[in-house]
């Protein structure tokens, strides 16, 4: 068999949370169970967000937790190989510029993300003579109107019709960042990524994913989309977690072993929280185990996940 190459791929643009480091532990252990090898890349192309502090403390945090990396990548030294991949899909006929707004989507019809569906509006308009490079407005890509058939390997059923459920995915943005739809499959292809574990919020994404590896002939890795923790928003509704639990805060209270111990009862590697460390669960380590439904994240002067 294939060796096993993982990777995590978290966004620098915010403080590391109990969220990232649950992921990122999730991901390290599946690779390591199976002697795999993993891959840290620093996901930096949004510059209007991004932040070389952020960055610093997402590596620091996993350190801290005790997780090592085969290799570290970061996304914005990747410009040459995400054009080549806008290149190829222009010599196709697939690139087209879209001058429409979120707040023109709005009020229309729901994608599986939660989000409004693009109609697919501005398909058919030629890039100018400059080609996708002279565009002042997003560009996208037009994909097949194929339904992709997909399971992944937590058994979900991701199967999706991309370019009419989600719409034609944006490769650039207006302000000239590689969008994440494009980047994403471009980067896991080069670093021979085998198996993408992630949180299930982007799982509406992966058929897009899917079927722009096609189009670029580049291979499908097995996917896998966990758990993710959430925090009680006080509307009725379960938001993600993000940022409201930050590193400092976390840091300042527990051990990195300490944390390991809670992160791991919470994803049922263990029965009862105590410090260990990464590797000392990977023996142990079986997706079996693991919850398939969300749990919310509460700070009381501790981390209590429930």
């Amino acid at each position: 068999m294939t060796q096993v190459i993982s990777r995590f791929a978290p966004s620098t643009t915010g403080e590391a949370h109990p969220g990232t480091l649950l992921s990122a532990l999730l991901v390290w252990l599946d690779a390591r169970a199976r002697g795999g090898t993993t891959v840290l890349r620093l996901e930096d192309l949004d510059r209007t967000r991004v932040k070389e502090a952020w960055a610093d403390q997402i590596v620091n945090a996993l350190a801290w937790l005790g997780l090592t990396w085969d290799a570290t990548l970061v996304q914005s030294g990747r410009t040459t190989a995400h054009e080549a991949a806008l290149d190829r899909l222009a010599t196709m006929g697939r690139l087209y510029p879209c001058s429409c707004s979120r707040s023109d989507r709005a009020g229309g019809r729901r994608a599986p993300d939660g989000g409004w569906a693009y109609e697919n509006t501005c398909r058919g308009t030629p890039l100018p003579p400059g080609g996708w490079r002279a565009v002042t407005d997003a560009v996208r890509v037009q994909l097949d109107d194929d339904r992709i058939e997909l399971v992944d390997e937590n058994g979900v059923d991701l199967s999706q019709t991309p370019a009419r459920e989600m719409g034609d995915p944006i490769v650039r943005r207006r302000d000239g960042v590689i969008a994440y739809q494009l980047a994403v499959v471009v980067d896991d292809a080069d670093a021979a990524i085998t198996d993408v574990v992630r949180g299930r919020d982007i799982a509406p994404s992966t058929a897009t994913q899917v079927i722009l590896q096609r189009l670029l002939g580049l291979p499908v890795p097995r996917y896998r989309h966990h758990f993710l923790l959430l925090e009680a928003s006080g509307q009725g509704k379960l938001a993600k977690l993000h940022g409201s639990i930050p590193f400092s805060l976390v840091r300042a209270r527990y051990r990195g072993d300490e944390l390991c111990g809670v992160l791991a009862q919470a994803a049922g590697i263990i029965d009862s929280a105590g410090p260990c460390t990464p590797d000392s669960l990977i023996a142990r380590f079986d997706w079996s185990r693991v919850p398939k439904v969300d749990r919310v994240a509460r700070w009381t002067g501790d981390l209590a996940i429930g």
